[in-house]
């Protein structure tokens, strides 16, 4: 007898039919719910949609302000002079993956994505802000210094990203702050070309050699100030001092009492990992006075926490610190600058709430002026002369300034498909049922004649649990467990209660490019960069290319435990591609992210504003690293690997064509080829970036004396 491909559910025997009446909900675009907007108010989902919606939808005049907004053509812009962008200047992300996947022949750049896009307008925007904020609270409050931040390294030390703040912050004396050896010679070598007032702030753990360069750095007229992290560092700058004949500048890390609660305050507190204690802090200072190098120590600094959430918990940390720092003038150190140190943190979830480390309540005018104000009360009730104001506020510079762009290649959900009819077979079906599991088949039926829905359900659970149970015990067959399988999954979606969220697998390492999101439960914000004039009809969650299961984004800001999303294949994508970006992650991701699977970075593309057709221009562009470059990190040799398994396909006869696709597998980058973008990368793949306006010898596989083999290999064109 043969064997039954399923259960017919549409048709069903007689006498056991099912009488879906018009109770029962009608599934929906949103079962179980509509999206809800910022504020938690349910979107109108009656009239007709627009970007409006989309931009309600998905937070974007929270998170995105002033940077993102959503434009006429219903794609996410850039607005990268912030409010003051004019609407000419707006740059529209699907024009720049277009450039950037493009063939060469076509005018594109040939890279593949994942793409990163650098906004250096932006960066430049929000370094301008940060001091246009702290001047304007300066001069309203008649505060007696000024305001002189530093970069910390550390938050993204790409050179191109350290150079551009170098050079914005030229006109403000801005600097770098280091905290190892190999930051230290990264921004020694950056303020060279920097304003001579420039701090260069030595943060971390040191030992002799971290010292001895930072004292070479002063001796080179750079301003560098070395922060004691641990008591003991003093004696090892003493020494180091003497015996290189340089005087050093010296400043403390203070560990305060304030610290706020959550992920980001774990670094503050008495308890904290870094900082003296102020036993520690009157013993150096009274080791330095007796030493005669009082006068050397001249900056306090402190952390409470990244994110601070609040101006209040802001204005604590930064009053008690002051309070050191004119006991500190009291006792006759020569102070001039109090180190703020990071903190100012960003919405990440467009709430502008106090409430969560996904958000903070304040902008930058209220942080400026809440930390002038704190500073100078507490120095005025003690005769101290007002400081010069540093802050290390990395965070808040660079996280707005790119976007990693990626695509969804499918979907797939967890209900089963509909399954064909059975027709003559449900006689078989029933027969290969064992008696309980017939008598919960037979109760389901029954149920759902009289309308019974809630008994209907439990006897779908019962059934499904039963045949699950009988297919282990290999009492019954592969094809009957897909037939309850699929009669369970019709009952579910009729009663509304079947689970509606699509997994949409996306071209990405979450390790590599999102690393924070797996490590901490980072939120960033996550969106279609197109189709916004459409309405999302899709629940989705988000699962990377990588063989583990933490390799997936099942949580979004605001809350949510999926994303609306567009159907696949539906769009005005490029080749039908359907386009995603997380936002506000420039800081940390790329010095964070990993080689899981041997995935690679992102290709990376730097994009500023100009005038032309499309506003802007690409300054750099650098595909993402290959296959060789990924097992080269990871000490393989790909030329030796390359030799190997080209001789073992001559052994095997394997064909003239086997040299020429390993060669090119070698030199791909080890994401996928989507059908999207596939023309475009099989046209140019293995070129450089020759035509761009500016440095374009990032490119993977140039200018390196190879045999001529494996040059080939390196630079083979499909």
């Amino acid at each position: 007898m043969p064997a039954l491909a399923c259960v017919d559910a549409a048709v069903p025997p007689p006498g056991y039919g099912f009488a879906w009446g018009s109770a029962l909900p009608a599934p929906g675009a949103f079962p179980g719910g509509a999206p809800t907007t910022a504020g938690g108010a349910t979107s109108d989902w009656t009239s007709p949609w627009s970007t409006d919606h989309s931009a309600a939808l998905y937070r974007i005049n929270g998170w995105g302000a002033p940077y993102f907004c959503v434009n006429a053509a219903g794609d996410i812009a850039v607005r990268p002079h912030g409010a003051a962008t004019l609407p000419h200047q707006e740059i529209d992300l699907m024009k720049v993956v277009k450039k950037a996947s493009d063939p060469k022949s076509a005018g594109g750049l040939g890279l593949r994505l994942p793409l990163l896009v650098r906004l250096p307008d932006v960066l430049k925007h929000r370094l301008e802000s940060l001091h246009a904020a702290f001047d304007f609270a300066i001069r309203s409050n008649g505060y007696g210094s000024r305001y002189q931040g530093v970069y910390p390294v550390k938050c993204n030390q790409d050179r191109y990203i350290v150079e551009d703040i170098v050079e914005f912050g030229s006109p403000f004396g801005f600097g770098l702050e280091a905290g190892s050896k190999a930051e230290l010679l990264l921004a020694m070598n950056s303020l060279t070309r920097a304003s001579l007032e420039a701090f260069l702030i030595c943060n971390g753990y040191k030992d002799e050699e971290y010292i001895a360069l930072a004292l070479v750095a002063r001796s080179m007229d750079l301003n560098t100030v070395i922060v004691l992290e641990q008591e003991e560092e003093l004696d090892t700058v003493v020494e180091t001092s003497h015996r290189l004949g340089i005087r050093p500048v010296i400043g403390l890390r203070a560990k305060l009492r304030t610290k706020h609660s959550g992920h980001f305050g774990s670094t503050s507190g008495e308890k904290g990992k870094f900082g003296l204690t102020t036993t520690q802090i009157l013993s150096v200072a009274q080791k330095l006075q007796r030493l005669e190098m009082l006068d050397c120590l001249q900056l306090l600094h402190f952390h409470i926490g990244s994110q601070i959430p609040s101006t209040t918990l802001l204005a604590d940390g930064v009053g008690e610190a002051a309070q050191i720092y004119c006991e500190l003038a009291r006792l006759g150190a020569a102070m001039r600058v109090i180190d703020i140190g990071g903190g100012l943190g960003i919405d990440y979830d467009g709430s502008h709430s106090s409430g969560s480390d996904m958000s903070v309540g304040y902008g930058l005018e209220e942080y400026a002026g809440a930390v002038v104000r704190a500073v100078m009360s507490a120095c005025d009730r003690k005769h101290v002369r007002h400081p010069i104001i540093c802050s290390e506020s990395g965070r808040a510079l660079v996280s707005h300034h790119s976007v990693l762009i990626f695509e969804a290649v499918s979907s797939s959900t967890t209900k089963a498909e509909p399954l064909p009819s059975i027709g003559s077979n449900l006689a078989y079906f029933l027969d290969e049922l064992a008696d309980d599991a017939r008598s919960d088949y037979h109760n389901l039926m029954a149920a759902a004649l009289d309308g019974e829905y809630e008994t209907c359900a439990l006897y779908a659970d019962q059934l499904k649990r039963r045949c699950i149970d009988h297919f282990k015990d290999g009492v019954l067959g592969l094809e009957h467990l897909a037939a309850v399988d699929g009669l369970c999954d019709l009952v579910s979606k009729e009663l509304g209660v079947a689970d509606p969220v699509k997994t949409y697998h996306v071209n990405l390492s979450l390790f590599t490019s999102m690393p924070d999101f797996w490590a901490i439960g980072q939120l960033f914000p996550i969106v279609p960069i197109h189709r916004h004039d459409q309405r999302p009809a899709v629940k989705g969650i988000l699962s990377d290319l990588t063989c583990d299961s933490d390799g997936k984004v099942d949580r979004f800001i605001g809350g949510q435990s999926s994303l609306p999303l567009h159907e696949l294949g539906g769009g005005d994508g490029l080749g039908g591609g359907y386009y995603l970006g997380m936002f506000l992650g420039g800081a940390y991701q790329e010095a964070l992210g990993g080689l899981h699977n041997l995935f690679g970075g992102p290709s990376v593309v730097r994009v500023s504003q100009a005038d032309g057709s499309h506003c802007f221009a690409v300054t750099l562009a650098v595909p993402g690293p290959s296959c060789a470059d990924v097992l080269r990190a990871m000490q393989h040799e790909p030329e030796v690997m390359f030799e190997a398994l080209k001789h073992r396909a001559a052994e095997c006869a394997a064909g003239d064509a086997v040299p020429r696709a390993l060669a090119l597998a070698f030199h791909s980058m080890p994401y996928l080829v989507c059908a999207a973008t596939a023309a475009g990368v099989s046209a140019s793949d293995g070129e450089g970036t020759d035509g761009m306006s500016s440095d374009s010898d990032g490119c993977v596989g140039c200018g390196e004396e190879e045999d001529e083999e494996w040059e080939f290999m390196r630079c083979l064109h499909v």
